[in-house]
C-alpha cells in the first residue's frame, strides 16, 4: 500500500488574543487521507473539521497559532513552508472548494474570465486559449450553454451552477492531486446536492483525484466516501472504513451523531 498523500499528526493549534492568550481548539489531531480515496471529515459545527482542513493550505485566519504537530502532504511539512512556497501548491498541487461558491467568486468579473485568468496563472498560454479552457471546463461540469454562462457574473449564477463554477476551477482549470471541498453542498437543495456529489465522484474518477469533503450530512457521506474521520471539539473521536463506522461505531460521539441523522430521517 503506498503512503497516504496527506498525514495530519499531532496537529494542535487555537486562536489567539489581543493579550496574547491563546485558546485551543484542535487537540492533537491526527489523521490520513488515502490516494485516490474520498475520505468524509465529519462532525458538528465548531468541532474545529474545517480549521484544520484550511491549516492544509495555510489559509486560516490571521490569529490562529499552531502549538504543536504537522500537516505532511506527499512527504513534505506543509507546516514548515513559508507564504510562497504555500502559494506554489494551491491549485497546482492541492485545490479547495468553499461553502459559499458565490462569495468565493469575483463579482465584478464574468465567470469565464476569472476560470481564464487562473488557467494562465497556472498553465500560462493566450487569452483566447485560457477561455477555451474555460468554456471547455463549465461544460465538463454540465453547465448548460457554457458559452453564453462564460459570460455572465456570478449574481447571474443559482447557488448549483455557482458550486458547479467552483469545482471546473478547483478542480479542472487547476490540476490538483487533492481535492478538499468544505461543505460544497449546505444550503442547495437535495436534488442539487446531489448533482454535485455526482459530479464531484465523476471528477475523482477520471482524474484519479484524492478528495477530503468536509461535512456534517452523513448521507452524503454513506453513499460517496470511503473512510470517515469523527471531529467533536477539537478531538478526532473515531476514524475508519464507511462502512465500520456505520455499522459498527465504537466512540460515544459517533453513536449518537448516527442516531440524530437516523432520527432525521425518520421524522421526514
Amino acid at each position: 500500500m503506498s503512503e497516504p498523500i496527506l498525514q495530519v499528526e499531532g496537529f494542535s493549534g487555537g486562536f489567539q488574543s489581543k493579550t496574547g492568550e491563546v485558546t485551543q481548539i484542535l487537540h492533537d489531531v491526527s489523521y490520513t487521507l488515502e490516494r485516490g480515496k474520498i475520505t468524509a471529515v465529519v462532525g458538528e459545527t465548531g468541532s474545529g473539521k474545517s480549521v484544520t482542513a484550511l491549516s492544509v493550505l495555510g489559509l486560516q485566519a490571521p490569529t490562529f497559532r499552531r502549538l504543536s504537530g504537522s500537516i505532511r502532504f506527499d512527504g513534505t511539512d506543509l507546516t514548515t513552508l513559508g507564504p510562497r512556497e504555500l502559494r506554489a501548491l494551491r491549485g497546482n498541487r492541492i485545490s479547495m472548494v468553499f461553502q459559499d461558491a458565490r462569495a468565493a467568486l469575483n463579482p465584478v468579473f464574468s465567470i469565464g474570465q476569472q476560470l481564464a485568468d487562473t488557467y494562465r496563472l497556472h498553465h500560462g498560454g493566450s487569452r483566447r486559449a485560457a477561455m477555451a479552457q474555460a468554456v471547455d471546463a463549465l461544460r465538463r461540469v454540465h453547465i448548460p450553454e457554457p458559452e453564453r454562462r462564460a459570460r455572465q457574473y456570478p449574481h447571474e449564477f443559482s447557488g448549483g451552477m455557482a458550486q458547479r463554477a467552483m469545482i471546473a476551477m478547483a478542480a479542472l482549470i487547476c490540476t490538483p492531486e487533492l481535492l478538499i471541498l468544505d461543505e460544497p453542498t449546505t444550503g442547495l437543495d437535495v436534488t442539487t446536492q446531489a448533482e454535485i456529489m455526482d459530479l464531484v465522484l465523476d471528477l475523482a474518477r477520471d482524474r484519479a483525484l484524492t478528495v477530503c469533503l468536509i461535512t456534517h450530512d452523513l448521507g452524503v457521506v454513506a453513499e460517496t466516501c470511503d473512510h470517515v474521520v469523527v471531529m467533536n471539539r477539537g478531538v478526532v473521536a473515531e476514524t475508519g472504513t464507511t462502512e465500520r463506522i456505520f455499522t459498527a461505531p465504537r466512540d460515544a460521539y459517533t453513536k449518537r451523531l448516527l442516531g440524530a441523522s437516523q432520527l432525521a430521517e425518520a421524522a421526514e
